[in-house]
C-alpha cells in the first residue's frame, strides 16, 4: 500500500528551483532513506508533504489526503522530528509530552498512561520528573521520538535524528525507529549518515538539485551503478575444476565466471545461486562459502554524484 506519493512535484523561490519535478513513493511500514547534500531539496520535500510550506506546482498525498488542501488531517496523521529538537526547557519530560497530547485532543486520563508508556519505550522512566533544560542531546532525541509517537502517527519524517550523539546514543535511536516500523509506522529518514541508513533502511532516495537521480533498495541501485546491472555471486569451492567453470558457464543467465584461487566471481541475470549450487554439487566439488556480492550505500552514493 502506497502511504507517500508525489508526482511532478515542484517547488521554485523566484528563479530557484528547490524541488524539481519530483516523482516518489513509499509504502507502508518502510522506513525509506532520503539522501542527498546540503540544499539538495530534502527538506524542503518533507516540508510540503506534512503541509507546512505550498508547492508550486505538481500533487502530494499522504494516505490519500493533499497536504495543501487537507493539511490538518494530514497533521493528525503525521509526525515530525527535526533536527534541532524544540522543547521548553523548563517544563519536565512528562509536562512536555502532556502540552503534545492536549494540543492533539488527547484526554488527560489516555495521555497520562500513554506518556508512561511512552518514557518507559525510549528509556526515560527515570527522567520523566526532569526538567529538559538538564538533558543531553541524546536524550532530547529519544523524547523526541516519544513526542512522535504519542498521536500514533501512520507516517513519521526524522531529519537528522542521530546528529551529534554518543554511538550508544544512535544505537538506541536506531533501534526505536525500527520498532516504529515494525508497529506499522512509514519512516521516512533524512541523514548524512549512510551507514546507518544502510543499516535500517529499506529502500532509499537519492535527490540532487532538487532531481530524483536514484530510488530503490542499496542492493539494486548497487547493481545498477556499480555491478553493471548484473548479480555478482561470491562462491568458494574446493579445487575448482576447468569442468566446473565450463557447467557454470552453460546455466541460462550466467554471462561470465571468473576464477581465481578457490574463488568464483559469476556475473548472472538474476539470483541464481540454487542452480550454481546444484551444479558445483553434481561436479563432485565442495561448496564452502557462495555470497551475492554486498553493495555498501557510501559507494553507490559516491558514484551517483561523481556522475553529476
Amino acid at each position: 500500500m502506497v502511504i507517500i506519493e508525489t508526482k511532478e512535484l515542484v517547488k521554485t523561490y523566484g528563479k530557484f528551483i528547490a524541488v524539481d519535478k519530483l516523482n516518489l513513493h513509499v509504502d507502508e511500514g518502510e522506513i525509506f532513506g532520503f539522501l542527498g547534500p546540503n540544499g539538495a531539496g530534502k527538506t524542503t520535500t518533507i516540508l510540503m508533504l506534512l503541509g507546512l510550506t505550498e508547492p508550486t506546482s505538481g500533487k502530494a498525498q499522504i494516505c490519500g489526503f493533499d497536504p495543501t488542501r487537507e493539511p490538518l488531517k494530514v497533521k493528525r496523521i503525521t509526525g515530525y522530528l527535526p533536527e534541532k529538537v524544540g522543547f521548553y526547557e523548563d517544563l519536565t519530560a512528562r509536562e512536555n509530552l502532556d502540552y503534545t497530547a492536549a494540543l492533539n485532543g488527547i484526554s488527560r486520563r489516555v495521555a497520562s498512561r500513554k506518556i508512561s508508556d511512552l518514557l518507559d519505550m525510549v528509556g526515560l522512566s527515570e527522567m520523566a520528573e526532569r526538567k529538559i533544560g538538564t538533558f543531553s542531546h541524546g536524550m532530547k532525541q529519544r523524547l523526541g521520538i516519544a513526542d512522535v509517537m504519542i498521536k500514533d502517527p501512520k507516517v513519521a519524517f526524522f531529519d537528522e535524528p542521530t546528529a551529534g550523539i554518543d554511538p550508544e546514543g544512535i544505537e538506541q535511536v536506531l533501534a526505536l525507529i525500527t520498532n516504529m516500523a515494525k508497529q506499522k509506522v512509514t519512516i521516512v529518514l533524512s541523514s548524512h549518515q549512510l551507514h546507518q541508513v544502510q543499516k535500517i533502511c529499506t529502500r532509499v532516495g537519492i535527490l540532487s538539485k532538487g532531481h530524483l537521480v536514484a530510488e530503490g533498495s542499496v542492493d539494486q541501485l548497487g547493481r545498477e551503478k556499480i555491478g553493471g546491472g548484473k548479480f555478482r555471486i561470491e562462491v568458494r569451492v574446493s579445487e575448482p575444476t576447468k569442468k566446473l567453470v565450463k557447467s557454470i558457464n552453460v546455466i541460462k543467465g550466467v554471462t561470465s565466471v571468473e576464477s581465481s584461487g578457490d574463488l568464483l566471481l559469476i556475473s548472472c541475470e538474476k539470483d541464481l545461486r540454487p542452480q550454481i549450487a546444484r551444479t558445483i554439487v553434481d561436479s563432485d566439488c565442495l561448496l564452502i562459502q557462495m555470497k551475492i556480492e554486498q553493495y555498501v550505500l557510501d559507494d553507490v552514493y559516491m558514484k551517483y554524484f561523481s556522475e553529476q
